[in-house]
């Protein structure tokens, strides 16, 4: 290598450091650098009114939200009318789901007996309904569903937070809370009577 070329290298190389300056940078490939784009909320005078973002396309669903079955995401039947039962069967993994979800979701206001003395009621929020009281329980599964779905009063709705299949597992284990409010040793049955613990006698 002659003396020039080796030079010319040495200030190749010096020139690579990354020091600041006030010269515009060389762009080997443009198109990495700058991109046509346009952002969130951005005009764009290519369309006719000039939204760069775009509605969708009527009649289109996303990935896996074709439901050719409504009911379990409405909780009514197809004439409109509230569905008398959870479209799912109870067993115990649902209501074990169900009194997990519960427990996250509606206990800070219902509490997890669904009385209505949630922790938020101390702070100052207003009242719930009592989940055990006559007109509650009165509601059927699909009114129930759609109140968790889309709130009612000063309930927020939980449709975005919650999937459907565990609002119809809460459905299901505010049921067990109802039922759990006015059972007797007779609903018991027979092979669980043994585990249950006999009431303390006051102190």
């Amino acid at each position: 290598m002659n003396k020039s070329v080796a030079i010319a290298a040495l200030l190749l190389l010096s020139a690579c450091r990354g020091q600041p300056s006030d010269e515009a940078p060389f762009h080997l490939i443009p198109d990495m650098d700058h991109q046509p784009k346009f952002k969130a909320m951005s005009a764009n005078p290519f369309f006719a009114d000039g939204r760069a973002m775009r509605p969708l396309v009527e009649g289109t669903l996303a990935q896996g939200q074709l439901h050719a079955d409504e009911a379990p995401f409405t909780g009514r039947d197809p004439g409109g009318n509230f569905l008398t039962r959870v479209p799912y069967a109870v067993d115990e993994k649902l209501l074990a789901r169900g009194e997990e979800r519960f427990n996250i979701f509606c206990s800070p206001c219902h509490d997890k007996t669904g009385s209505g003395a949630g922790l938020v009621i101390k702070h100052g929020y207003p009242l719930p309904v009592n989940l055990a009281a006559d007109h509650a329980k009165s509601l059927r599964d699909g009114e129930v569903f759609d109140i968790a779905s889309n709130g009612v009063r000063n309930m927020p709705g939980y449709r975005t937070q919650i999937p459907a299949a565990d609002r119809w597992a809460i459905v299901a284990w505010v049921r067990v809370l109802q039922r759990s409010q006015a059972t007797k040793v007779d609903d018991v049955p027979a092979d669980k009577k043994g585990s249950i613990e006999p009431e303390m006698a006051p102190q």
